[in-house]
């Protein structure tokens, strides 16, 4: 076949176009072997039966390919099932049990399973087999993975959880790892809808809670009495009035004072002083107070600072003292006084056991309700200057809420109310069915007037806590 351009023949008698390729050694790739009809017959499955340690057929351990001239032997290298050319296969038994294996033949035998880290089958003897024969074989499939020594069977990589592939617990990677647990447990808090997150509003105030529309008017009158006793002393030179306005002025003033430094402690003791309801004759819609042992509900809580588990509800507040020339800790801070920097009050449903009829109520404090706590809280940290560093703890805390110490007057108040603590309860008794709950009151609820205490009426709103601290006093074990 005359022609310009190269061209040859192929073994089928076929002529291409092109140099003929010269053979070369190929890298072993991936193939796949149609494996022969066994007709339901494990023996006749060639690897199927290797797996489960099945003795097969003469026929079905070797495949032969018939003779190959001038062509490389190709073999997988993974999966496949054992090829053999013919000229391999007339070696007999007897070199192969004596270990000669002529050097012009090379037998390569593949098996499926597992390749190590060089891309090699990894390879293991399962003992002597027939005649005393060392014949190392693999059985296919992946091997089992190494489980921790729990046992437990987790759905990600062994790496991903808290133990590590001896089954020994992980070691942290420091404050950061830690940082990064708290940051995700406060979000976690934060996006409940069953934790009910209360601020300083919600604390009780006697100035917050004096109605404005009397308190204006308070203001306005004496306004226009300073202003009449001033005209008559001026005009008719009589300071009777001008000396009775400055009178009321100062014992109005006084009972405003009083009621701001005492009036939490008046309501603490209207709310010890109010008779104890029992549960088991109180009426649906009745505004009872039941004192009793409380049990966590579904979602208990954790203190912020000291860590205390199975809480009901959690209180800490950082104060900043400011001086002539300290920093303010809030836009309304005043020189020379405490302020408020940061808080943090969470409250959860929970349950109460009445001390009068052993009843177990369940208390809506959760899901946003309306509540004030009175809750004693204890200063756990106090820093000044001279001692900042005496407390790490307290560093980290603030960090992980990127709060700055600088060289601040600090003190960390924390309150909580756990499992097992005694506490009192003010609400309205609801009746559901078997459900006996305790929820916030429809309006507020006036303590009324102290006569002898010179204790103006205050309102309470929502359900009413009081717990003393709980810090010094034994809970009872639930």
């Amino acid at each position: 076949m005359g022609s310009r351009f190269p061209s040859h023949q192929l073994s089928n008698g076929l002529y291409v176009s092109g140099r003929p390729e010269q053979p070369k050694e190929k890298t072993p790739t991936m193939s796949s072997v149609a494996m022969p009809y066994t007709g339901g017959d494990i023996k006749k499955s060639g690897e199927l039966g290797k797996m489960f340690d099945i003795p097969t057929m003469d026929g079905s351990r070797s495949r032969k390919s018939g003779p190959i001239s001038s062509a490389p032997t190709r073999t997988g290298s993974f999966g496949g099932a054992a090829s053999h050319s013919g000229q391999l296969n007339s070696i007999n038994r007897g070199s192969v049990s004596s270990g000669g294996i002529p050097g012009s033949a090379s037998l390569k035998k593949t098996n499926s399973g597992p390749l190590n880290k060089h891309g090699e089958p990894i390879k293991k003897s399962s003992g002597p087999q027939g005649g005393g024969n060392a014949v190392s074989r693999q059985n296919s499939g992946p091997l089992a993975p190494v489980l921790p020594t729990t046992g437990l069977i987790t759905s990600g990589p062994i790496t991903s959880g808290p133990l590590n592939s001896s089954g020994a617990p992980r070691k942290q990677s420091g404050p950061l790892e830690s940082m990064g647990l708290m940051k995700l447990h406060n979000a976690s808090i934060v996006n409940n809808q069953a934790v009910t997150h209360l601020s300083q509003d919600d604390e009780y105030s006697f100035r917050k809670s004096f109605p404005k529309p009397i308190l204006w008017a308070i203001i306005l009158l004496f306004v226009m009495g300073f202003i009449a006793g001033g005209f008559i002393l001026g005009a008719v030179r009589n300071p009777i009035l001008l000396v009775v306005v400055v009178v009321l002025f100062a014992a109005v003033a006084t009972v405003f004072t009083w009621n701001t430094c005492w009036g939490r402690r008046a309501i603490t003791g209207f709310i010890a002083s109010y008779p104890d309801a029992e549960l088991r004759t109180a009426t649906n819609g009745q505004f009872v107070k039941v004192s009793g042992v409380v049990t966590c509900g579904n979602v208990p809580l954790e203190s912020s600072f000291q860590r205390v588990p199975r809480c009901v509800y959690t209180s800490t507040s950082l104060y900043e003292y400011r001086g002539w020339d300290s920093k303010a800790a809030n836009p309304t801070h005043r020189r020379f006084t405490w302020g408020l920097r940061t808080l943090e009050r969470h409250v959860v449903d929970f349950y109460i056991s009445d001390f009068q009829s052993g009843l177990r109520a369940l208390v809506k404090t959760g899901c946003g309700a309306r509540v004030t706590p009175y809750v004693d809280e204890s200063v756990i940290v106090d820093i000044h200057p001279s001692n900042r560093d005496m407390s790490p703890e307290f560093i980290r805390w603030l960090g992980e809420r990127n709060l700055s110490s600088d060289d601040r007057v600090m003190q960390l108040k924390e309150g909580y109310i756990k499992e097992g603590s005694t506490v009192s309860v003010m609400g309205v008794v609801q009746r559901n069915e078997n459900v006996l709950m305790i929820v916030p009151p429809p309006e507020p609820f006036s303590t009324g007037c102290q006569w002898s205490k010179c204790i103006l009426p205050a309102s309470l709103e929502g359900i009413v806590l009081r717990c003393e601290d709980t810090s010094k006093i034994d809970v009872i074990p639930v």
